[in-house]
C-alpha cells in the first residue's frame, strides 16, 4: 500500500501521469465504426413510405415493359376477333359491323382507349428504349468502352447494345402500329370529332381504291406485329431457344425445335389474321356517295403517301 502511495507522489512531482488510451475524436471514430458495421451487414430491401421497395431503375423498367404487354395483348385478341375472325366466320363486312360496334366501348374512347391501348403501347416502347441505354451505360462502367479511340465506332454501336431479333421486330413494328393508329383513329377523330361511324367499310374502301399501298402496309403490319408478339411471349414464358436449360448433347436439337415451333405459331397467327383481313374485309368494296367522298378526304390527310390516295 505504501509503495502505491509513493508511486502516485512521484508521478505528481514529475508531472507525468498514466492515462487510459482513448480516441481523441470520439464522434469521428464512432461514425467510422458504424459505417464499417453497416457495410459488413447484408443489405436488406427496405421500403419507402409509399410502400415501394428500393429496386434499381432496370428492375422497374423491365416490369413495365413486361406487364404492359399483358394489357396490349388483351386488346390484340379483341382486335383480331373483330377484324379477322368474325368477318372470316360470317364472310361479310356488313354482317360483321354490329359485332365491331358491340366491343368498341371496351377499347375505344375514354377512358378505355388510353388505358388499354395508348398507355401500354407507349410504356412498352419507352421502357424498352430506356433499358437499352441503361444496360449499355452499366456495361461501359463495368468493362470500359468497347471501342478504342483508334477504332471509333458509329453512334449505333457505341450508344446502342447488340440488338436481338425480338428487338429488331419491335423497332420495325413501332412505326407501323403508330401509323395504323394514326390513320384509323387520329384522322377520323380529327375529321369527324367522333369516329364511331368509322368501321370496317373504311378499311375496305382503302383496299378498293388504293390496293398497292393497303396490301403492302397491312402485310408489313400483320407480319412484323404477329412475329414480334409471339416471340415476345415466348421470351416472357422462357420458351425461346436461348432460354433452354438442357446442357446435354440434345441442346442444339432442342433449340432448333423451339425455333421452328415459335415461328410456326407466329406464321399461323399471321395467316389467320390475313385470312379475315385480306379474304373478307379487303374485298368489301368501295363505299358509295357522300361516305366515299369523306373517306377519300380522310385518306388524303395521311402523311407522305396521302398525295397519291
Amino acid at each position: 500500500m505504501a509503495e502505491d502511495d509513493l508511486s502516485q507522489v512521484e508521478k505528481l512531482e514529475s508531472g507525468l501521469y498514466e492515462l487510459e488510451p482513448t480516441p481523441t475524436h470520439d464522434a469521428v471514430f464512432e461514425q467510422l465504426v458504424d459505417s464499417n458495421e453497416k457495410s459488413s451487414q447484408p443489405k436488406r430491401p427496405s421500403s419507402t413510405g409509399l410502400g415501394l421497395s428500393q429496386h434499381s431503375a432496370i428492375w422497374y423498367l423491365t416490369r413495365i415493359q413486361k406487364y404492359s404487354t399483358y394489357v396490349f395483348s388483351a386488346f390484340a385478341v379483341m382486335h383480331i376477333t373483330n377484324t379477322s375472325l368474325i368477318p372470316l366466320a360470317l364472310q361479310s363486312v356488313p354482317a360483321s359491323e354490329p359485332y365491331l360496334l358491340l366491343t368498341r366501348p371496351y377499347y375505344q374512347g375514354p377512358p378505355a382507349e388510353p388505358l388499354v391501348v395508348m398507355l401500354p403501347l407507349y410504356s412498352h416502347i419507352i421502357s424498352g428504349l430506356a433499358l437499352r441505354v441503361l444496360r449499355r451505360n452499366i456495361a461501359a462502367e463495368r468493362y470500359g468502352e468497347a471501342h478504342s479511340k483508334e477504332n471509333k465506332a458509329s453512334f449505333f454501336t457505341r450508344f446502342w447494345p447488340r440488338v436481338s431479333g425480338i428487338s429488331k421486330l419491335g423497332f420495325a413494328f413501332s412505326p407501323l402500329v403508330i401509323g395504323h393508329m394514326f390513320i384509323n383513329r387520329a384522322i377520323p377523330n380529327h375529321f369527324y370529332k367522333d369516329a364511331d361511324n368509322v368501321n370496317l367499310s373504311y378499311v375496305s374502301h382503302a383496299f378498293a381504291r388504293h390496293p398497292v399501298i393497303s396490301y403492302t402496309g397491312f402485310t408489313a403490319l400483320l407480319g412484323v406485329g404477329c412475329f414480334h408478339i409471339v416471340w415476345g411471349w415466348a421470351k416472357w414464358l422462357g420458351w425461346t431457344p436461348d432460354q433452354i436449360t438442357d446442357t446435354s448433347g440434345h441442346r442444339a436439337v432442342g433449340k432448333k425445335r423451339r425455333w421452328y415451333a415459335i415461328n410456326g405459331i407466329a406464321a399461323a397467327v399471321t395467316g389467320l389474321w390475313m385470312a379475315g383481313a385480306f379474304g373478307v374485309v379487303a374485298r368489301g368494296g368501295e363505299a358509295m356517295g357522300w361516305v366515299a367522298r369523306q373517306y377519300d378526304e380522310m385518306y388524303r390527310m395521311v402523311p407522305i403517301v396521302g398525295r397519291w390516295m
